[in-house]
């Protein structure tokens, strides 16, 4: 059984029309909360990626520059 009250007015919403409206609810939930899942998988991967290939690719181009800079003696 559902109940609205709307405007001092209430509505009573029982049986089949009850559980649909129910159902329709709870598939909009589970939807909604599959695709926040996937977004923030898909975040944790890219940020775990970054990290696996940027900063060893950055280290190892810190270190080929200090390499080849010049060496200023006095």
């Amino acid at each position: 059984m559902i109940v609205i009250t709307r405007n001092g007015k209430t509505t009573v919403i029982t049986g089949w029309r009850a559980w649909l409206m129910s159902a329709v609810v709870c598939a909009t939930i589970a939807v909604t909360l599959v695709i926040a899942a996937f977004l923030v998988l898909g975040i944790a991967i890219t940020i775990a990626t970054l990290l696996i290939f940027a900063v060893p690719l950055a280290l190892a181009f810190a270190l080929i520059a200090s390499l080849i800079r010049p060496v200023w003696r006095l």
